[in-house]
């Protein structure tokens, strides 16, 4: 072993130190600079290399070699005096150009290694088993895929013979006659059959020194070869799936060419698969624009899109998906539905449904939406009134879903079976309504009979009540006594039908104005249910819309979805004067306003549906639900409000201050809700 000194701790000292310090066959007795802080003087402290700053101390018989690395010519000389005969001093020059020698050799050898290990990585990766064979038939290389198939590990099989390994190998043969052998079927010791190529190899004189062979697992090739036949069985059947629908289908690639239509698509279109396929998705649009080229651009389906396409320039609804292939768009697939075959079902079915609803009742509690303490009671009410058959008052502002209740107790009520009927009393001629309810009999005593004969054990829900004629008005009562409409006369079947009477006016205040009996009012008055305004009731505007929006898309053929934050916000903030009925009307027109291809309301649609000209008239002039009648009673109600707050409550001072009686006051605070 060599004995060290290092003068000089700079970066040259630095280097030499750490060279040194990682060979077996050297050994540094000390490093010294002059230097307290310099680099090498640190690690010599760290490794307990003793270190310093005269090199004088440390220069003994035992030093063998000496680095001088301060770069100073005067330190060199003084060191050549000093230094033992036996002693070699090493200039900074010849040290630094040692230092670059080792470090180029070590960056090549690793190179060499890094270099190496990849090739290594990548042999091994290889799914094919790889194996060589050396000019003696020795094994000199094999990777895992190989091991793997031949269940044997590379530490065992490196210089045995090939054919200790494999018995059958044809690799000698190869490397003897230098000529390759492609695609061999060989069977392993262990039963594996794999395809087998085999490759001679030649140094740079054309002599043969080994020879190496390529071989895969034949399963996996069949399975591979199975999977393609599956996949064309998929996509035969695939095809012949599109081909018999009756919905018009194209598929288009990633560039938006044409790459399969069905039979119904040339049908729709007129146009044929030689006009369409391998041409742009556009070729047959003849309005809008082209719906596979905006998802293939986007990524994402578009849905509800209305279009006019082919030579018969027809109205159709397109939905257009795209294809996701490893989460890249590899093309998209559309579905057109002729509008016109969907209007005429429409038609038919718009057609079938008032039928039906002539002769039933199709509604039941469940279409009554709302969660609120209001409708809850109503609800409630409307329930135990379908249990009974006494006749029902249904008091509330138009649109609010009168006649709903009305079918619904229906629906409920033991007479589900029978007819349901519905008569606008504000509709029929005041002089043809006694008719048109009780029948008549004329000269000869033959009796034609009416709407109440023709409901018969049904329900008969008069709309609008308040605005029957007094004379009317006795007849019903009198039907409603004594099961006849006439004081002599017994109308057949009568005394069966369920009365359900339903108003926005008010009734107190007809009665007041004798144009409303009052026997009657109490008769009909026995159960009455007050249905809530929808302003009353903002928290129930979500559950409602949602229904809405299921009925709205059968009857438009639409797929809307839900509304925005924005949009319900605004529906939430508006004071309904025309309740449901008005909120159902704003989404039709919102639907209408919608964007094409778009699946939810927003904000702007909801703005445009509710200030249109019609609205903002209705908003300006007068609200839908008012009457004269509530009008009014709007305005008492505030001034008995005004009265009372001025009276401190006060019910004797305040009839007095409005000029009304006592019992008076109490009837209108009753009738307002004030108590």
């Amino acid at each position: 072993m060599q004995n060290v000194l290092i003068v000089g701790a700079g970066s040259g000292g630095t280097k030499i130190l750490n060279l040194l310090l990682n060979l077996d066959l050297m050994h540094v007795m000390a490093i010294v600079d002059i230097d307290g802080q310099a680099p090498g003087l640190h690690i010599a402290e760290k490794r307990g290399v003793p270190h310093g700053s005269d090199w004088n101390i440390h220069l003994t018989e035992k030093v063998d070699i000496v680095f001088d690395l301060t770069g100073k010519p005067e330190v060199f000389k003084e060191l050549r005096k000093k230094v033992p005969s036996h002693t070699l001093l090493i200039p900074g020059s010849v040290a630094n150009l040692l230092v670059d020698l080792l470090d180029e050799k070590d960056q090549f050898i690793h190179k060499i290694q890094a270099e190496r290990d990849r090739q290594r990585l990548i042999f091994n990766s290889i799914d094919e088993g790889m194996i060589g064979v050396n000019r003696e038939g020795q094994i000199d290389f094999i990777n895992e895929s190989a091991c793997k198939m031949l269940e044997v590990s590379d530490s065992y099989a490196l210089g045995r013979p090939i054919y200790d390994i494999i018995p059958t190998s044809k690799l000698m043969r190869v490397l003897h006659s230098g000529k390759a052998e492609l695609n061999d079927e060989l069977i392993l010791p262990n039963g594996l059959e794999i395809v087998s190529s085999r490759y001679p190899l030649n140094s740079t004189t054309e002599e043969p020194f080994g020879a190496f062979a390529v071989f895969k697992n034949v399963t996996e090739v069949v399975k591979l070869a199975e999977e393609i036949t599956d996949l064309k069985s998929v996509k035969t059947m695939l095809e012949a799936i599109i081909h018999s629908s009756d919905d018009a289908i194209s598929v288009v690639d990633e560039k938006g060419n044409g790459v399969l239509v069905n039979p119904a698509y040339t049908r729709i279109t007129g146009l044929s698969e030689d006009e369409v396929i391998g041409k742009p998705a556009s070729v047959d649009i003849n309005q809008g624009e082209s719906i596979h080229m905006k998802v293939l651009t986007t990524g994402k389906p578009v849905r509800g899109v209305n279009m006019r396409i082919g030579e018969d320039n027809r109205d159709v609804i397109v939905n257009v998906a795209p294809i996701i292939v490893d989460q890249q768009v590899k093309g998209s697939i559309g579905v057109i539905h002729d509008i016109t075959e969907m209007r005429n079902l429409m038609k038919q079915l718009d057609w079938a449904r008032q039928i039906i609803r002539k002769l039933e009742s199709t509604y039941t509690f469940s279409d009554i939406h709302g969660q609120s303490g209001d409708i809850s009671l109503a609800i409630d009410q409307g329930k135990i009134a379908a249990k009974s058959d006494i006749p029902v008052m249904l008091r509330g502002e138009p649109g609010t879903g009168k006649e709903l209740f009305a079918n619904a107790i229906h629906s409920g009520s033991s007479r589900k079976g029978n007819k349901f009927i519905r008569v606008n009393c504000s509709a029929i001629d005041i002089a043809t309504m006694e008719k048109e309810l009780f029948g008549e009999t004329d000269d000869s005593d033959t009796h034609k009979g009416g709407i109440l004969e023709e409901v018969g054990e049904g329900t008969l829900f008069l709309d609008e009540v308040t605005d029957l004629s007094m004379t009317v008005q006795s007849k019903l009562l009198s039907y409603l006594q004594n099961g006849t409409a006439y004081s002599d006369v017994s109308v057949p079947g009568v005394n069966k039908a369920r009365i359900i009477v339903a108003s926005s006016k008010n009734l107190e205040k007809a009665i007041h104005d004798g144009t409303f009996n009052t026997d009657l009012y109490y008769h009909l008055n026995r159960l009455s249910i007050q249905i809530p305004p929808l302003r009353t009731r903002k928290a129930d505007i979500p559950e409602v819309v949602k229904h809405l929006l299921v009925k709205l898309n059968q009857e438009f053929g639409m797929n809307v979805e839900t509304l925005t934050a924005d949009a319900m916000l605004r529906l939430q903030q508006y004071e309904w004067p025309g309740n449901v009925r008005e909120l159902e009307n704003v989404l039709s027109r919102a639907m209408i306003y919608m964007k094409t291809g778009s699946v939810m309301i927003d904000g702007e649609d909801i703005n445009r549906s509710l200030f249109t000209n019609e609205v903002k008239a209705v908003e300006y002039v007068l609200p839908e639900k008012s009457t004269l009648a509530s009008v009014m009673d709007d305005y008492e109600k505030s001034v008995l409000e005004k009265a009372l707050e001025e009276h401190d409550g006060n019910k004797s001072l305040t009839a007095s201050r409005l000029g009304i009686s006592l019992r008076s006051l109490y009837y209108k605070m009753e009738k307002f809700k004030l108590i």
